[in-house]
């Protein structure tokens, strides 16, 4: 083998044991905190970052020099005061530049930008992720963007965003951690660095990488099965893990067998989830869908033409009108529940870096089925034969905004959104 082979081989078996390690894994003896809304959010984010002794990282999507963004720019001055290294990674697009960043290189915080342009180095991608670590102990993945609770877009929201985030103590903090890092990394440098992610077999290690997928497979299995409480971070990019978060409903969704509550504000899947709640109701699964409204009025219009099939197969629609719905979450079956960024669309699923976490019989899955049936409960049920009757121009608008977004969908994602 030529010397330029071997150094192809060695770069592929690199590739490929990072592949592995970058899939997600379930993890026991976690602490999980279910947060509801910015206020819960927020307290217990400041508290921890008030009580930090030697690191705070976070990333996030939007951060607003509002009054919730003042109290945890705050929190982090005092942090970095104290010597402890502040990171903050923000994107490019959801958060502007605000006045309060031009503070923080003397003050001692690390800020760096995501995707800076619309279209950038990283293409038309953005970090749509909500994270943070603490002293590597304790983490928060989440929909809860850096913003005041009841402020979208400068107009004041009747009642507090309906948005969720969890905190976790454990070894899945090692995780979110990890993901942080890979990209503060690959922001600095413009890619993914070779060594920034442990692979799962060290360059001496000759076991097959079919095994080492197949004894992960069988611990999550172990760990479902015997009911013990477990975790998982499941994140997407768009360099390895380019379907992960879809491929983790799709799995819950068919092995659904009694209920399936699901709850999104931008709900334009592909046709694979579509299908699987299809399959799911058909079987004789309750799905019930609850959708967010008035915030993308493109989306208003073109969300709809999804129903018919839905509506045929059994699945319950209702429109949350309320307040705005911006919580990504969902419950299976009372035992499967999983909170974060990622919104079930094309930008979300195809191009955005996102993150979510995955629940397993964990306590607090309870509580957030608890409060999805309460906006069920808030929501406007989509009744089948007033659907059916709706006039031929709502129909027609309906369809041209659902076409045009699967065009333009096709096309950012070269293809990829089906």
């Amino acid at each position: 083998m030529s010397a330029g082979g071997g150094r192809f081989s060695r770069l592929r078996h690199t590739l490929l044991g990072r592949r592995y390690w970058q899939r997600y894994r379930f993890t026991s003896n976690n602490e999980v905190k279910l947060l509801r809304s910015g206020d819960e959010f927020f307290d217990a984010l400041i508290e921890r970052i008030d009580a930090a002794e030697q690191s705070v990282a976070l990333e996030t999507y939007i951060f607003c020099d509002d009054e919730s963004g003042q109290a945890v720019n705050d929190a982090l001055l005092r942090a970095a005061k104290r010597g402890v290294r502040v990171r903050v990674i923000t994107d490019g697009i959801g958060t502007a530049r605000l006045k309060m960043f031009e503070q923080w290189p003397a003050a001692g915080i690390e800020h760096r930008i995501y995707n800076p342009h619309i279209f950038g180095r990283f293409g038309f991608s953005r970090t749509h992720r909500k994270l943070a670590v603490v002293d590597n102990e304790v983490g928060y993945c989440g929909g809860i963007n850096i913003v005041d609770d009841y402020e979208n877009n400068g107009q004041k929201l009747p009642y507090r965003r309906w948005d969720f985030a969890v905190e976790l103590r454990g070894p899945v903090v090692s995780d979110i951690r990890d993901a942080i890092e890979v990209q503060w990394r690959r922001i600095h440098v413009g890619h993914r660095p070779l060594d920034s992610i442990k692979p799962d077999l060290s360059p001496h290690d000759t076991s097959s990488l079919g095994s080492l997928r197949r004894r992960r497979r069988r611990r999550n299995e172990e760990l479902w099965a015997g009911g013990e409480p477990c975790v998982a971070f499941v994140a997407r990019d768009n360099l390895i893990n380019r379907r992960a978060i879809e491929k983790a409903y799709l799995a819950a969704i068919g092995q659904a067998r009694h209920e399936i509550l699901l709850a999104n504000p931008y709900f334009m899947p592909g046709r694979k989830l579509r299908r699987a709640l299809v399959y799911a109701a058909r079987r004789g699964v309750e799905v019930k869908l609850i959708i967010g409204r008035k915030e993308f009025k493109a989306l208003d219009y073109a969300v709809p033409f999804l129903y018919n099939a839905l509506l045929r197969a059994g699945v319950q629609i209702a429109e949350y009108e309320k307040t705005l719905l911006h919580g990504k979450v969902a419950v299976v079956d009372s035992n499967w529940g999983t909170v974060g960024s990622s919104n079930l669309d094309a930008l979300s699923l195809m191009l955005n870096n996102e993150a979510n976490v995955v629940l397993v019989n964990d306590q607090s899955i309870a509580r957030l089925r608890e409060a999805i049936l309460g906006a069920v409960a808030d929501a406007r049920p989509i009744d089948e034969a007033h659907y059916e009757k709706r006039p031929a121009r709502v129909r027609a608008i309906s369809w041209i905004a659902y076409t045009s977004y699967r065009v333009a969908m096709k096309v950012l994602t070269v293809g990829g959104y089906d």
